[in-house]
């Protein structure tokens, strides 16, 4: 495994940028030149077990490390802080390697429509882009019939409700990554990927990943669509 150093001298100086898109402007966090260890990274994704994710990421996942957060921790505080509104809790839920690797025909219906990872305020999810745009971003969305752009405990029934209708409305969803606007939904923002760029935002946030090239999809960690995913909780 590619040793990280946990005490790295030589940190690239961290450029934030604060999105808020849409009308419910819910804060996206970007950081570019988080870890200065793209490299060490990718040795540690290329060189790890993955195994089927389960029902809801389209691909394959493996154990992360989250040690080469602890450099960026006083950063990353400052933002829970000043960004999420949260105090000096915070810890790590998960840590994945993630490759998408699903054909557009494998897909199932929820795999085809943007989705939220949690309800709950107090959860972040977390996406590190080890590899350049041409691997794809991830774009955010406002559902058309309901005008969410994101998924509350409270909304969560109503916009369930709103995904049948659309269903009947509509027919299922056409086979494919979604990407931009359709029927169903209006995209409202859009971050590309970016070595060593990093991106925090609240799971309750509808968003999809942008795949450009569904045909270039790998289950070879060297060659696929190769993201650290976490999710950060906060109080």
């Amino acid at each position: 495994m590619a040793m990280i150093d946990p005490s790295p001298t030589d940190l690239p100086e961290a450029q934030i940028t604060l999105h808020r898109f849409g009308h419910e402007r819910e804060p996206v966090v970007q950081i570019d030149g988080f870890s200065g260890r793209v490299d060490a990274l990718l040795a540690r994704g290329r060189a790890a077990d993955y195994s089927p994710a389960g029902a809801y990421y389209p691909g394959l996942r493996a154990p992360a490390k989250p040690d080469y957060l602890v450099p960026r921790n006083p950063l990353l505080a400052e933002v829970m802080r000043r960004v999420f509104g949260f105090g000096q809790s915070l810890r790590c839920e998960a840590a994945s390697y993630s490759l998408v690797t699903l054909a557009p025909g494998e897909l199932s219906a929820s795999q085809r429509l943007p989705h939220y990872d949690d309800t709950g305020p107090g959860i972040i999810a977390v996406m590190h882009y080890l590899l350049g745009p041409e691997s794809g971003g991830t774009a955010f969305y406002r559902h058309r019939r309901t005008g969410f752009e994101t998924v509350t405990p409270e909304r969560k029934p109503a916009y369930h409700a709103a995904l049948a209708a659309d269903d009947r409305a509509c027919g299922a969803p056409a086979a494919g990554y979604h990407y931009g606007d359709s029927d169903r939904y209006e995209m409202i923002g859009e971050i590309d990927a970016k070595p060593d760029r990093l991106i925090l935002y609240r799971g309750r946030l509808l968003h999809s990943g942008v795949i450009p090239d569904p045909d270039k999809l790998s289950d070879d960690p060297v060659k696929g669509r190769l993201t650290i995913n976490m999710f950060l909780e906060g109080a």
